[in-house]
């Protein structure tokens, strides 16, 4: 985006005040003015997602509607008409290309099959990278259950090949390195590369930190391509990849604020606060600009030599009096 992608906000903060009334009340009295830089794009707290029904198009028109994974508490609901849903879809391709490049690969699947079937973040996020992997094989049963035979039966059949593995963080390790590791079981995962997100908060609670937890990957199955990312229902399509070097950057399609915690103004570089994210592609609900209960900080991407655009973000977890969201947790 350029240094002017406020007016593509301004655009979309338009076309939501014009089609989703609860909004345009809560900018016309929250925000004075319209927005001449990307600071003064308004903003909605990620949590009203959890209290009201926020659309943008008509009941008709409505594809699909897609819910969080949190364990406790109200669910954050999203309404996704065809349009939305395919520019989510679209978005989400460009990003994985630039990242692992625009093959598609053999894909292991650390969940169960009936979470491909579900409405959840978990959901969204299977079905949406499983458009990169082809011949999909899902290593956990209804259970949770690791079906170890049908794991070995798949790489045997991928053998030489690259192997993309995806999964929850939580689960990730929960269901899938920790039973290796409780089996004294080694698989040869050595040519793959790993996508991994939400759920951090277990693993903080037990202490593993992310290095920590790309040992337990090498020593259990070889793999030395481990990427986390941060992701949000709310904004599905605009996914902050972790690169070569361990930064995450923001998308093409997207930027990151830092917010004050008191006063909300925007924090400079290496300041930490609350984090806004901006997408430019949510037009059926009003999730184009939302601060979130995630505090982190922001750093330019000329910090990283990996050659990305996008702005550094590193996270450091949830704001202690906020709801826990567990986006991803949930099992």
């Amino acid at each position: 985006m350029k240094m002017n992608d406020y007016k593509v906000f301004n655009k979309l903060t338009e076309h939501h005040k014009s089609n989703c009334k609860l909004y345009s009340d809560y900018v016309n009295t929250q925000f004075d003015r319209t927005a001449s830089s990307i600071s003064e794009v308004p903003f909605l707290p990620v949590r009203v997602f959890k209290e009201f029904d926020l659309c943008s198009v008509a009941k008709d028109d409505v594809y699909k509607t897609m819910y969080s994974s949190g364990t406790t508490g109200k669910q954050s609901k999203i309404f996704l008409d065809k349009e939305t849903a395919k520019a989510q879809s679209l978005h989400l391709a460009q990003s994985f290309k630039e990242n692992f490049g625009g093959s598609r690969f053999p894909m292991l699947i650390i969940d169960s099959e009936s979470t491909a079937r579900g409405k959840t973040a978990r959901t969204a996020a299977v079905n949406g990278f499983s458009l990169y992997g082809k011949k999909r094989c899902f290593a956990l049963d209804e259970k949770m259950n690791l079906m170890l035979d049908r794991v070995q039966e798949f790489l045997e059949e991928h053998k030489g090949s690259k192997i993309f593995v995806f999964g929850f963080t939580f689960v990730l390790y929960e269901f899938f390195i920790k039973r290796l590791i409780e089996l004294n079981i080694r698989l040869d995962l050595s040519n793959s590369f790993i996508l991994h997100g939400g759920g951090w908060k277990k693993l903080v609670n037990l202490n593993i930190s992310d290095q920590a937890f790309k040992k337990m990957i090498v020593s259990t199955i070889g793999c030395t391509s481990v990427h986390n990312y941060y992701g949000m229902i709310e904004q599905t399509g605009s996914v902050y990849f972790e690169c070569e070097h361990g930064n995450l950057h923001a998308p093409h399609n997207g930027r990151v604020l830092i917010r004050n915690f008191e006063t909300l103004k925007v924090n400079g570089y290496g300041e930490k606060g609350l984090i806004q994210v901006l997408s430019s592609i949510q037009k059926s609900y009003p999730g184009h600009s939302l601060l979130t209960e995630d505090i982190g900080e922001v750093f330019p991407a000329s910090d990283c030599s990996c050659g990305r655009e996008g702005d550094i973000i590193k996270i450091y977890g949830r704001l202690e009096l906020a709801e826990i969201r567990g986006c991803s947790d949930a099992v």
